[in-house]
This record gives structure tokens, sequence and C-alpha cells, in this order.
């Protein structure tokens, strides 16, 4: 017979390790940690202490330490967005997200209920044409069908006769690669900020002409609050979803006047995004190049509680907080992690066309007069270089606000009160992820936990189909 030293070289080290986790004499507290997580997959561990005390007479009110943790340290969230690399936090992300956008559609959360009768717009942006390329066709329709053999100057024909589906990995790549204008379509991407920017400014300078009044009265009377998740198109270029809502100069808690209508808003949002124009500085090796959104554009009202016409609030909050979650490797279009070295991209899991935008940002990122871009740095997003998801200061809430109300729910709302206390906290950082034990009991919580949330919702779940520009 074996004896134990011998049994347990013949187990796993995933066997070794759950053995070794669960006769820990803190098992169970690890346990109620790892949790507390939601099961997430790379916790930041943490050790230090905090203690509250009452600012006028020193009395300590509450006193935390790791000291008494197994491991001495405290395991939280990694709060990554990505479900390719933490599937329970960006979960939970989506859901900040859906709750985001919908209390700036339909109220909660300290907005307004009324700002549902605000005109409101779901509006879609999409880049420019930096080249053709292949097509998926819903209708069973060629790619792009020519009666003639037209070729470009590389010899390569113009056309394609194949008709494909949406999961054709030739979808979004262009028909001639040496005809795409690469630089054009970084660049695009390193000033899509900037072009949002002047986007929401003509919408200012349009709405005060067509209303006959001036910008600076204008902005007296009105504010624009949104909204905006960016999302990548097949060909790897960014195109950007937005909420839009008309509110009085106050914010949400003021109504715009009432010329201010929905069917005004979508005629100005078209002119706006046609009236952009920016103009790249000055380089010896690229000339200068301008930037405008592309001729595509989709903006459709919005209506509450699946009332009337239009797209519902809660499906448009459910598409863009799915969205959030969606990585650069899920969606084919870069990488979730940055760039070291160069030899990072011709390794990198990627198609040609992707690999090819990522050498240009690392060749462009070399010229002096484009390094505040900072291109090389941006080179796995392919030199986007904003936030997925972004909105105006008084749009609704924010993550944070929405992380505070959640901490005192699970708390049971037992949490001190934060006036005339004194707070004392040293944290410090101490490791990250799991072993190989850990890491299995944290998948099996965070599959519970998602079983769990399926279960309640099975019958709540919205249909939304994207908009325009969402392949």
């Amino acid at each position: 017979m074996l004896d134990r030293a011998a049994r347990l070289r013949q187990l796993s080290e995933v066997d070794q390790d759950l053995i070794r986790l669960v006769q820990d004499p803190g098992f169970g507290r690890w346990l109620e940690q790892l949790t507390a997580t939601g099961g997430c997959a790379h916790p930041i561990h943490l050790t230090g202490s905090t203690t509250t005390r009452d600012a006028a007479t020193g009395e300590v009110l509450h006193h935390y330490d790791t000291r008494n943790e197994p491991g001495e340290r405290l395991l939280i969230r990694c709060r990554n967005r990505r479900a390719t690399v933490c599937a329970p936090c960006s979960r939970l992300h989506a859901g900040d997200t859906f709750h985001l956008v919908r209390a700036g559609l339909v109220g909660g959360k300290a907005v307004p209920t009324d700002v549902r009768e605000r005109p409101r717009l779901f509006l879609t942006l999409t880049a420019p044409s930096f080249g053709p390329v292949h097509r998926a066709t819903t209708d069973g329709q060629r790619c792009r069908p020519r009666r003639d053999a037209q070729q470009c100057e590389h010899g390569r024909s113009l056309g394609c006769p194949a008709i494909h589906d949406v999961a054709d990995p030739r979808n979004g790549q262009p028909l001639c690669a040496d005809c795409y204008d690469y630089p054009a379509h970084v660049l695009w991407h390193a000033y899509a900020g900037r072009l949002w920017k002047a986007f929401t400014d003509n919408l200012y300078n349009h709405l005060a002409a067509r209303a006959g009044r001036t910008r600076t009265g204008l902005r007296r009377s009105l504010r624009i609050s949104y909204a905006k998740v960016a999302e990548y198109q097949k060909r790897a270029a960014v195109h950007v979803h937005a909420v839009v809502r008309l509110d009085g100069v106050h914010g949400p808690d003021d109504p715009p006047p009432a010329w201010a209508t929905a069917d005004l808003l979508v005629a100005v949002v078209r002119t706006a995004a046609a009236a952009v124009r920016l103009t790249t500085p000055y380089s010896a090796a690229l000339g200068e190049h301008q930037l405008r959104w592309g001729s595509e554009l989709d903006a459709r009202p919005l209506r509450a509680f699946g009332g009337g016409e239009g797209l519902a609030d809660d499906a448009v909050a459910a598409y863009v907080g799915k969205y959030v979650t969606k990585g650069a490797t899920e969606t084919g279009a870069g990488l979730d992690h940055r760039i070291t070295p160069p030899n990072d991209i011709t390794a990198a899991p990627v198609s040609a066309h992707v690999r090819a935008l990522m050498r240009t940002c690392w060749r462009l990122g070399g010229l002096a007069e484009l390094e505040p871009l900072r291109l090389r740095a941006w080179a796995h997003t392919l030199g986007y270089r904003g936030h997925i998801l972004t909105k105006s200061r008084a749009y609704s809430t924010t993550y944070t606000a929405l992380r505070a109300e959640r901490a005192d729910h699970q708390s049971g709302g037992t949490q001190l009160a934060d006036t005339d206390l004194i707070t004392d906290a040293h944290w410090r950082y101490v490791g990250s992820g799991h072993s190989a034990g850990a890491a299995l009991l944290a998948a099996g919580i965070a599959e519970d936990h998602a079983r769990n949330r399926e279960i309640a919702r099975e019958e709540m779940a919205p249909v939304f189909r994207g908009p325009v520009g969402s392949g």
C-alpha cells in the first residue's frame, strides 16, 4: 500500500492545491472572501487596516485588520470590464453600465423620472471609408459585384462576386491591402475623441441656427447630455453609439425649451456630423489628413417602457451594458494588453489587416511630430485611446455612486455615516490571482452566480438588434 506522500505525488497540481486549501484552518473564512468577490478570476490581494473614530471623542467605532485573515490578506475584485479577462467582474460592470445608461433615460439614481419626456435619441456615428473591404450582406447579394474586370494599380480586382455570411473571416478585410489607407485609419482613431468634441460643439451651433438664437443664448437655455460607447466594426474601425438627451441649462432637473423637440434633434444631428472637419498637423512623412465622420449615420428616437414608436429604453441600456464587457481580443480588433516589443505584433492572434494597423501605429509612433498621440502605447487598440464608455457630467449617476450603493446594500445599510468621523487607512498591494486549486473553486462560484442570475431574469431578457454599422 502506498504511503501518504506517495499518494500525494500521484495527484495533480490542482488536486494537491485543493487538499492544501481545505485542510487549512482558515479555509472557511477564505471561502467567504472568495464568495464575496463573486468568484473573481484575478482578485487583488491587499494587506493593511482601517480604523474609524469619532472625531469629537476619539472613540474607536470600527477597526479592521488583515492580520486576522487567512494569509493575512484580503481579496477584492479586480473590476476588469473585459469578459475575456474576468467574466464575473465583467458581468457586474455590465450591470452597472445598464443602470447608469437607464437612469439617464427614465430616471432613478438621483435622476428625476421626467427625463423620459425629454427629446432623446439613440445615435450611431461611423468612421469614413479608408478603402474597399469585404462585407457580409443580409439579403444574399454578392459582396462587391462588378460587371467589368476593373483592377487597382496593384493588379487586384476591385470587385468580389462572393456571398459572405457573417462568420466569414474575410469580412472587413481590404480587397487590396496596398491600396488601403492605414495611416488615415490610425490617425482617425487617435483623433476620435476630438471628432466627438467637434460634433457636440456643432450640435449647439446648429441648434442655435435652427432656433434663431445666438450660440451664447442657446447655451444659457439648453444643455446636451449624453452617454456614448465605442465599438469596433469588422473592418477594425471604431464607431460610436450614443444616447443623446436635451435638458435645460441646469441638467436633468431642468426641462429644455418647448421648441427643442426630438425631430429637431434628429435633423441637427445629421447636419452637425456632416460639418465636422479636423485637419491633422503637417507631417513631413504623411502630409496633412482631413478627418471627418462617415456618411453612414443612424439616429432614432427613444421611447420609455415600450410605448409608442422608436427604440425601447431598457433594450438600448442592455445593449450598451453588454458591449462594454467585450475585450479587443474578443472583437478581433486588437489585444487586451499593451505591446512592448514590436515582435509582439508578429505573434499576435489577429488578422493580417489588424496586424497591419498595429504595425502602422508602431511606425507612425516613431515620428517626432506624432509623439503626442502615443501611438506605440496604443498600438494594441489600433491607435484608439479613449474609454469604451464616457458620458457628460449631467447625464446620470456615476460608477462610483453605483458601487457605493451596492456596498451599502451588501452591508445591510449598517455602514457608518461619514459625518464627524475620522478614518485612518493603511493598505498595500501584495499580489493578485489564484493558485491552481483556488482558480477551480472561483470558477465554480462564478458559475453558480451566473446560473442564479439567468434563472432570475430568463423571462425579462430584452431583444435588441444593433443599429447600423454594428457589424
